[in-house]
């Protein structure tokens, strides 16, 4: 009799929902053509785009829509739709020139009417990262069918960064204006330029992306198809990357105390790199409105009470190192030279002393509550580290569970003294890093924004300061100056730099090329020759 383990149930489970969907084969190495096998967790809420920027919507999506730049590793732009550009001396003027022979999956050829359209109307309705970007520019205009001009009203240093897929995917004038923008038929059946385009969805189950064959890219798309099978169930991502079934995962699709062993097989590649737009740092948020988060001895103690060596080596398994502030050392413009904590319990309890919160008969000081993320048990276990941790100071920790939708009603709400977060940089503090700390964006109901409360004039100002600086020398300034501040008054606690792993079959090649990795076109991705 066959014994049943949880390993072989899930074996069964994953083979008998991949049957039927995933391509029987790939063709023959060395050639054009073949398929690619990509989880899609969670499902997407939709492949449009232009309306949701959700981490899945991003990895299909961003096969069938494009922006005008891409980013190599180091953020150097790279051509998408736009072949070159130049900018003005005062950083006030861009030019883009567009490519000539680039259609919408319809067959209506793009122009620099949709780049207008889609940065002067769309975006600036629906987009609100893409807004901040955009609401800097005075005109935005089309010189010709094939170039556009964006004159700024005053230099905004990160101005190119926005040009990325997720934050300005170019999207058909010819469907969308003039209409509710968001009731659009046109947004269930997905239009844009890129190599692939949508030729199946079956929801709950995979989603199918098949060749453009009147792609701009000369000789481009090598793949003939991209299938994204659904896979909800944790440990079934990981069997269908162990057999064969798909041959990608990216983000966090695999449990991370599952991606050493898979690592070790010798038909899947680990592969770090191509997350550099997002740099994510896993942190703990602190209501800084809330008694004892409004002191900032108490924002210290918990501070130096975290090892955040041993949460870099036993929570993300070496996929990741330290962090030491708010901005990612792979993101532009990091510094050094800031107020560091060091694992030191005498330190944390000495500034909780000073603080009046003596330990009881049970040795506790006080008591506080943490939100669990509820994305996967890599944040379960997190939340477990900070409450064995704190308790070794005396600070009691009751962890809260959440789903997705309750901790992000929270989160935007305010309702929470912990929680933990790791949102994406794009690139350019000024993008992905200020949105949290600046005083303006204290906006109750609105998630990923200043939902710590923290307010420091000096900050709005150095922030305001560096995203309109013209050379990279003032805006380091002032970016140094602004993670001093923020490491010295800490809001938040700052713990590692993630590394996202992606797991990819050896057959395959030039699949990561760019800094927005797995989220990229695929143009050139195919299947390697023997």
């Amino acid at each position: 009799m066959t014994r049943l383990t949880r390993r072989s149930v899930l074996k069964a489970t994953a083979a008998g929902v991949l049957a039927g969907i995933l391509p029987a084969a790939v063709r023959a190495q060395g050639a054009d053509g073949g398929s690619m096998n990509i989880i899609a967790f969670p499902e997407p809420p939709t492949l449009f785009i232009g309306l949701d920027q959700n981490g899945s919507t991003q990895t299909v999506a961003g096969k069938i829509y494009e922006s005008l730049l891409t980013f190599d590793f180091d953020f150097n732009p790279q051509p998408g739709l736009a072949t070159s550009w130049e900018m003005s001396e005062d950083g006030l003027v861009y030019t883009f020139n567009l490519v000539q022979n680039a259609t919408w999956h319809d067959g209506t050829p793009f122009t620099a009417h949709d780049v207008v359209f889609t940065c002067r109307d769309f975006l600036m309705e629906v987009h609100p990262r893409a807004r901040v970007i955009f609401g800097n520019c005075e005109t935005i205009e089309a010189l010709d069918d094939h170039t556009v001009r964006f004159t700024l009203k005053q230099p905004f240093g990160p101005f190119l960064m926005g040009f990325e897929m997720s934050t300005a995917p170019m999207i058909p004038a010819h469907l969308y204006e003039g209409t509710d923008y968001r009731t659009n038929p046109n947004n269930d059946t997905p239009v844009g330029t890129g190599p692939f385009k949508l030729a199946e969805w079956s929801r709950g189950q995979f989603i199918r992306l098949e060749r453009n064959p009147d792609y701009h890219g000369e000789g481009q798309p090598h793949l003939e198809e991209l299938v994204f099978p659904i896979l909800p169930d944790a440990g079934a991502r990981a069997v269908a990357l162990e057999q064969g079934q798909v041959q990608q995962s990216q983000f966090f699709d695999i449990e991370l105390f599952d991606v050493p062993r898979l690592a070790e097989l010798p038909h899947l590649d680990l592969i770090s790199r191509g997350y550099e737009f997002y740099a994510p740092v896993a942190r703990i948020e602190f209501n800084n409105r809330v008694a004892p988060f409004d002191d900032v001895r108490f924002r210290k103690a918990v501070n130096y009470a975290l090892d955040r060596q041993l949460f870099a080596d036993a929570i993300f398994f070496g996929l990741g190192v330290p962090a030491t502030g708010p901005i990612s050392k792979r993101t532009r413009f990091y510094s050094d030279d800031v107020t560091t904590y060091d694992y030191n319990l005498e330190q944390a309890e000495a500034l909780l002393d000073e603080m009046g919160l003596t330990p009881d008969g049970d040795g506790v000081r006080t008591t506080v509550s943490f939100l669990r993320l509820p994305w996967g048990e890599t944040w379960a276990r997190f939340a477990e580290m900070v409450q064995q941790q704190l308790g070794q100071i005396g600070i009691r920790v009751e962890i809260e569970p959440s789903d997705p939708a309750s901790w992000t009603q929270r989160y935007a709400n305010w309702d929470f003294q912990m929680t933990s977060n790791y949102p994406y940089q794009f690139g350019d503090p000024a993008l992905g890093v200020a949105r949290f700390f600046i005083s303006s964006n204290i906006r109750q109901g609105v998630a990923y924004s200043n939902c710590t409360g923290y307010s420091n004039p000096q900050v709005d100002a150095l922030f305001e300061k560096s995203a309109h600086g013209v050379t990279d020398e003032e805006r380091q300034a002032a970016y140094t100056e602004v993670q001093q501040i923020l490491t010295d008054e800490v809001p938040m606690a700052w713990l590692v730099e993630v590394d996202f792993p992606t797991l990819l079959d050896t057959r395959y090649e030039d699949v990561i090329v760019s800094a927005i990795g797995t989220n990229e076109t695929y143009r050139k991705a195919k299947l390697a020759a023997e």
